[in-house]
């Protein structure tokens, strides 16, 4: 079954440390094009993210972000650096000696104040990183199941198409005996009008090369071949959007020619409508994985 290129999914998960969020945004795109925000706690998920990404979607413009939201029930844990007060310690010491012992002793706040006494206690993000990577498994499989609910509604539209096509190329097909006729007493009608004597087989023979270059069915058997493919690509479980666009471009060609070589209001109409049918085929085959 196809899929649409198309689709948005958000998960969130939440724990001790926060709330975690996943959102992910695609569009259209010859090939898979990934933009990647994360915070600055989870940047070494980054290439593990964009080979997830890379497994589960094939084509598209992906845009991914996942957001930590910290737990305000848990405030952050500070440690003092002690090292450095013991080092800024003596060196006030030494300070102090060298003045004599006029200066004042330093004081804790004093200490405090001086930039890297204190710090954030760094945290355990183990768990956080399992959880993001979890998270952004589940968004894409969410984002995949709403891809294949827009491909399936993308897939009966194609094949309706198709359907309407096969009853065009029939319809053009059952009126070639017709044309046929109908080109042989045009052109006898147009003779007798001139009043002149022609050579019956010289005669023949233009009648012959002109049913022959306006005859359309080698196109009408090449677009019944041509939908015949795309009905068997959309039963494929394989992305098809590159071959089923590819068979756009010729179902369109053949058209084109099909409708170059109509000689009768009828054919042409037909032609017109086909066209009309291939041409709202490509615009959704653009969105097709």
């Amino acid at each position: 079954m196809i899929r649409s290129m198309t689709g948005f999914a958000r998960c969130e998960r939440q724990g001790p440390w926060g709330t975690l969020s996943c959102e992910l945004r695609a569009v259209n795109h010859r090939y898979l094009e990934l933009s990647l925000r994360v915070p600055d706690e989870l940047r070494a998920l980054e290439n593990d993210i964009r080979q997830q990404l890379g497994t589960t979607l094939r084509r598209g413009k992906v845009d991914a972000g996942l957001y930590l939201r910290s737990s305000h029930a848990l405030p952050a844990a500070i440690e003092v650096n002690r090292a450095l007060v013991e080092q800024l310690t003596r060196s006030a010491a030494e300070v102090a000696s060298i003045a004599g012992g006029s200066m004042a002793s330093l004081s804790p706040l004093e200490l405090l104040r001086w930039p890297g006494v204190v710090r954030e206690a760094e945290r355990d993000l183990g768990p956080v990183l399992a959880q993001a990577l979890d998270l952004v498994r589940e968004t894409a499989s969410e984002l995949c199941a709403a891809r294949a609910r827009e491909g399936a509604r993308i897939h009966e539209m194609l094949r309706s198409r198709c359907e309407s096509l096969q009853q065009g190329v029939a319809l053009m097909r059952a009126r070639l005996p017709e044309l046929s006729a109908r080109i042989r007493a045009r052109v006898s009608e147009r003779v007798a009008q001139l009043g002149a004597q022609v050579d019956p087989e010289r005669l023949e023979q233009e009648l012959v090369l002109l049913a022959y270059k306006m005859d359309f069915e080698e196109e009408l058997d090449r677009l019944g071949s041509h939908v015949a493919e795309t009905l068997q690509i959309l039963e494929t479980n394989e992305p098809a959007g590159r071959r089923l666009d590819f068979l756009m471009q010729e179902l369109n060609r053949e058209a084109n020619t099909l409708s170059s070589k109509s000689q009768d209001a009828d054919t042409s109409r037909t032609a017109v409508d086909i066209k009309v049918l291939i041409e709202q085929m490509r615009e959704q085959v653009q969105n097709v994985e």
